[in-house]
């Protein structure tokens, strides 16, 4: 009996489908990085692998950056324009993912020898460290890392005594008041906050219940541990925004990203308008009062 020779014809149809599919993931990850964007960085920042792939997670992290820089770089070019340079401060930097990559798409391209900087600031030493030895490998002369506190940050010599933009991605609890305070300081033009982890406001919640908030009604929106955990975040970036208005600013409050991506996704943006705002001082005043959070008043400080 004869046999009917294999057709090798499947095979060949699988492994071209895989080679289109391969060409299909690499086409759709180029598309996924911006124009002029350094490869190198990001294999250095692991957002690439080695062989230029992206995986979910660096997919996600990536997109949150280039999304922040669509707000952020208008900005960037605003005060060039008016400036001819611009300075940024990048508080709780981290590995400084955002920090890089402003300077990679935007920064690299000014060709003013360095005096547009981005200044990164960030407590954990290794850190610092690492950026420093990346930023000199790839020969971006216009950033600087140091090793301080938000609050060191704010009267360090090392800082100019002006900034134009201060951003804070998901500083934790009270280091974006702490970031506030320093725009405020240095008189910066904008400021991009993406608050995180806010705890202070709700256990100041949870340890002040005078009389005259226990009376109150509305305190039932944070009379359960659930419910004091979330009103104490939201209400703590209401304060925020009412305390920039005060001190001059023009704010919007977005979402970074789509809440399917993070949680922690609420984004302010704050520009220096000149006009303190006499209302939003007040209401800062009375809802520190009704809620009991009248300790906190040096925080959420606001001008006299």
């Amino acid at each position: 009996m004869n046999k009917k020779p294999v057709s090798k014809k499947p095979q060949a149809q699988g492994k071209h489908a895989q080679d289109k599919q391969t060409e299909d993931t690499h086409a759709q990850e180029k598309n996924e990085i911006r124009p002029g964007q350094s490869l190198e960085l990001l294999k250095e920042l692991h957002i690439l692998t080695r062989d230029g792939k992206l995986n979910q997670d660096s997919r996600r992290k990536l997109k949150q950056v280039y999304h922040l820089y669509q707000f952020i770089e208008p900005l960037l070019q605003q005060v060039r324009n008016e400036r001819g340079e611009v300075s940024l401060v990048d508080h709780g930097a981290g590995k400084s993912y955002l920090g890089f990559i402003l300077y990679d798409l935007f920064f690299k391209a000014l060709g003013d020898a360095g005096r547009s900087r981005i200044y990164g600031i960030e407590t954990r030493d290794d850190l610092v460290q690492k950026s420093r030895e990346l930023a000199q490998k790839l020969d971006f002369p216009g950033m600087s890392f140091l090793n301080l506190s938000v609050v060191d940050s704010t009267s360090s010599a090392e800082l100019p005594d002006q900034i134009d933009i201060v951003t804070a991605l998901h500083a934790c609890n009270t280091a974006t008041d702490d970031a506030i305070q320093f725009a405020l300081k240095k008189k910066a033009k904008f400021m991009v906050l993406v608050p995180c982890c806010q705890a202070e406001v709700a256990a100041e919640l949870r340890s002040h219940k005078s009389n005259d908030v226990k009376t109150n009604p509305l305190s039932e929106l944070w009379r359960h541990p659930i419910h004091t955990r979330e009103f104490g975040s939201q209400i703590t970036n209401v304060l925020r925004c009412l305390q920039l208005e005060a001190h001059g600013y023009q704010v919007t409050v977005t979402e970074l990203v789509g809440w399917e991506h993070s949680m922690k996704n609420e984004l302010i943006i704050a520009s220096y308008t000149g006009q303190p705002t006499r209302r939003s001082a007040v209401r800062l005043t009375e809802i520190l009062q009704t809620t009991g959070l009248e300790s906190l008043s040096s925080r959420f400080f606001i001008p006299q």
